[in-house]
């Protein structure tokens, strides 16, 4: 055995230690298949095209066709989901999937009304925007929505895992990190987009229109008595009607009152009431 030969066995006895060590990393249990993103870039692809048809893909079928092939993609992903993270799987088991995947599907037509009116919102809001059409097609924050309408339906449906991996998709590829679990009304609008945070437990009413570099985000964890954070509500409310400029930052568990304009760089950890105009407090000068 050469020095090479010698490295690589070393090696490959430090990794598969690493792979023993379930405190390092979560061991794949035998016969069980984790949930396959190239398949579930496939499902999003599909729900694009059955709800913005001839957009993002010259569909071949009808619609007829297209959620056939979708519903069994996501059945066979959302099996995989459930065999894998069972310990997450709220009681669920890979029988339920094809009622699951059923379910999604007949969510399928209020996606695609949610979807709508963002497009509109996005449009009513930029005057560079020329065209419905032109929003749908080159708006990162459109494809920040689809990934997000389409995973927070998943979620509410109890299914592991898949909705993050959608999120999380678009957040790789287009800067905008919008957890699944957060709750989103029609008509938001998010203008750039590059960015942007929302948390899990936001709840963001209707006409919500956002500048680039917002976070909603949680200003401290509740802990139990193990150390570990506790998922409870930790991130803003935002009611109807709210503009928050550019690279504001929102959080904890507050609430903006409907109707208010948020100023850009403003730093806010306490509610305001409706019809708030807050701003960036001007730095006091000696001059």
């Amino acid at each position: 055995m050469n020095n090479l030969e010698k490295c690589i066995l070393l090696e490959t006895e430090r990794i598969l230690q690493n792979h023993r060590d379930e405190t390092v990393c979560v061991r794949m249990k035998e016969g069980r298949i984790s949930p396959n993103l190239p398949r579930l870039k496939q499902f999003v692809d599909l729900v694009k095209e059955i709800v913005f048809p001839g957009y993002y893909n010259e569909s071949k079928n009808d619609v007829y066709v297209s959620l056939v092939e979708l519903n069994g993609l996501l059945k066979e992903q959302i099996a995989h989901g459930l065999h894998f993270f069972s310990e997450q799987a709220e009681g669920k088991t890979e029988a339920d999937a094809p009622q699951l995947a059923l379910a999604f599907t007949e969510r399928l037509p209020e996606i695609k009304r949610l979807l709508y009116t963002d497009v509109k919102a996005m449009y009513d809001n930029d005057p560079a925007a020329h065209s419905h059409g032109e929003v749908i097609l080159c708006y990162p924050s459109i494809q920040a929505m689809i990934h997000y309408r389409i995973a927070h339906e998943l979620l509410r449906l109890g299914i592991p895992v898949i909705p993050r991996i959608i999120t999380e998709s678009a957040h790789s590829a287009i800067g905008i990190d919008i957890h699944p679990g957060a709750q989103i009304g029609e008509f938001f609008s998010i203008d750039h987009g590059t960015g942007v945070v929302i948390g899990e437990t936001c709840i963001i009413g209707n006409k919500v229109h956002l500048y680039q570099g917002v976070t909603l985000g949680a200003r401290s964890f509740t802990f139990d008595e193990r150390g570990n954070p506790l998922n409870v509500p930790r991130h803003p409310v935002i009611e109807n009607n709210v503009v928050i400029y550019s690279n504001s930052t929102i959080l904890g568990r507050i609430t903006i009152g409907h109707d208010s304009v948020i100023g850009g760089n403003v730093w806010l950890t306490h509610s305001v009431p409706p019809n708030s105009r807050i701003i960036q407090s001007r730095a006091s000068s000696n001059h």
